[in-house]
């Protein structure tokens, strides 16, 4: 078998990895955000995000255009079965993207403020929602969709939405721990022992009900060499998860927001190890949809160098506007 597919999922995985832990950390510090009394508090967490939400959505953007070019048949399975959480999660983004522009400017800030907070809920919750629509398993023919509009919510989704809702928020607090100080690094503290809690939880029942449902995960966990790319990965996101809590109980200001991360790489690696060469449960691998490799070739080639760029852009990004966030620039009246 060609190669070239092998190589497309694990772009796709890092480019889904890179959007839902860059993406991850700001909406949930706009979750975050309704928990907050003061305005002043809220427009200090839109400070910290000013300059960076865009480019980290952009991985959104590209991630919708790889999986259309390199696996057609999974784009035109997802947006089928999942149409009404996609159409949602878009409508909270856009939200979020309108109350960063008009906030500042609005006399009305907490209406604003609202629309940042809420939007970035039924952002996450929705990709919860779609995340675990897509593992349960997509009913198909063919190629083509065969189930309902709401086969995609099932308690596995359920599941999924809340972890990915915690892991959100866990993301988010421990970033603002990193970038702010006082009482809002101390409210950060909390909640994100609060978000790995219901991170931790979900992500446990999760594997549970997914094993019961496909009978080739546990199978993959007792084979050679399955079980060293399932169980390697899996250990040391526990050891990342322990880091990241010692480190907020500990006071530390850097180690818990670089232990989520890691937490969420390594779980994230452990989670496509499982399911590999499996695009699409119960029967959709990698190699049945995959593109012609003329095609793979051609997108290997654009957006193989397109990557680096936007890494590189980032990384930028990051520097330039690291450091604490002290300044309110979405000044109130």
């Amino acid at each position: 078998m060609s190669a070239l597919p092998v190589v497309w999922f694990a772009l796709l995985g890092f480019i889904l990895l890179l959007y839902t832990t860059l993406d991850g950390f700001d909406l949930g510090a706009g979750i975050l955000s309704l928990f907050l009394r003061d305005e002043k508090d809220r427009g200090l967490v839109m400070g910290s995000l000013g300059s960076i939400w865009d480019a980290n959505e952009t991985w959104l953007v590209l991630f919708g255009g790889v999986i259309f070019g390199a696996f057609p048949t999974v784009y035109g399975l997802v947006m089928s079965a999942l149409y009404l959480p996609l159409i949602l999660m878009l409508a909270g983004l856009i939200f979020r993207a309108v109350s960063f522009e008009f906030r500042v400017h609005s006399r009305s800030k907490r209406l604003w403020s609202l629309c940042f907070g809420w939007g970035s809920v039924v952002a996450g919750a929705c990709q919860g929602f779609a995340f675990g629509g897509v593992l349960w398993g997509i009913r198909s023919a063919g190629g083509s969709f065969t189930g309902g509009p709401m086969d995609w919510l099932t308690p596995f989704s359920v599941v999924m939405a809340l972890a990915v809702l915690g892991g959100y928020v866990m993301l988010g607090s421990t970033y603002l721990v990193m970038k702010t100080g006082g009482a809002l690094q101390h409210l950060s503290r909390r909640s994100a022992l609060a978000g790995a809690s219901v991170a931790g939880a979900g992500a446990v029942a999760a594997t549970i009900l997914a094993v019961e449902k496909h009978s080739f995960l546990a199978a993959r966990w007792l084979s050679f060499p399955g079980f060293l790319l399932t169980l390697v990965p899996f250990f040391l996101s526990v050891l990342s998860f322990v880091s990241m809590i010692s480190g907020i109980l500990g006071g530390r200001e850097r180690l818990p927001f670089a232990s989520a991360l890691s937490f969420a790489f390594f779980g994230y690696l452990a989670l496509s190890a499982n399911f590999f060469p499996v695009i699409v449960p119960p029967s959709i691998t990698v190699y049945s949809a995959a593109s012609q490799p003329e095609i793979l070739h051609i997108m290997l080639v654009s957006i193989g160098a397109a990557i680096p760029v936007l890494l590189a852009y980032n990384l930028y990004q990051y520097w330039v506007f690291r450091g604490k966030v002290t300044k309110n620039v979405y000044e109130e009246d």
